[in-house]
């Protein structure tokens, strides 16, 4: 498999309504020129669809694979345990709980099965683009230009002293 193939970040998730929150994951992505696909695909009311995207991801080249869910947030590690392509948790903020039910789903995976998490929320998502973005920048100098450059531009951006 050539490694130009290895470009594209499939953003899936449990619900229509997580979409606020992973539409800034495809954002991020796009702004570094990053394919990407975005699907829901529910660990709990489509397990089918969710086994039948993981066992295919590395044959619809994925390189990485961004992962939202709320509550019991099974999606993200549910997906790992199906692939070798590293999958980055997003937790959604949840009413009841402020998404602090999804964030430790995620992050309490077993031995074995890792899944990156990032913050809970918009910022989880946007890190997460940019968290993809590094992993494909390994390969792709383009992308990791890119992404130096925006780290740059973010450094520069900090005053030296308050006004």
């Amino acid at each position: 498999m050539s490694s130009k193939k290895l470009n594209k970040v499939a953003i899936i998730m449990g619900s229509q309504s997580d979409y606020s929150t992973m539409k800034y994951s495809k954002k991020v992505l796009q702004s570094f020129s990053i394919k990407c696909d975005v699907k829901i695909v529910s660990a709990h009311r489509t397990p089918k669809r969710m086994f039948e995207f993981a066992k295919n991801a590395e044959r619809n080249n994925y390189s990485v694979i961004i992962a939202g869910a709320g509550g019991s947030a099974h999606l993200p590690g549910m997906v790992a345990s199906l692939t070798s392509i590293p999958v980055i948790g997003v937790p959604i903020e949840s009413k009841k709980l402020k998404g602090m039910d999804s964030l430790l789903s995620i992050v309490q995976m077993p031995k074995g099965i890792p899944v990156g998490t990032v913050a809970i929320g918009k910022d989880g998502a946007i890190n997460a683009g940019l968290y993809a973005a590094s992993i494909i920048g390994l390969q792709n100098k383009k992308v990791k230009n890119s992404l130096l450059k925006f780290r740059l531009k973010q450094s520069k951006s900090v005053k030296k002293k308050p006004k």
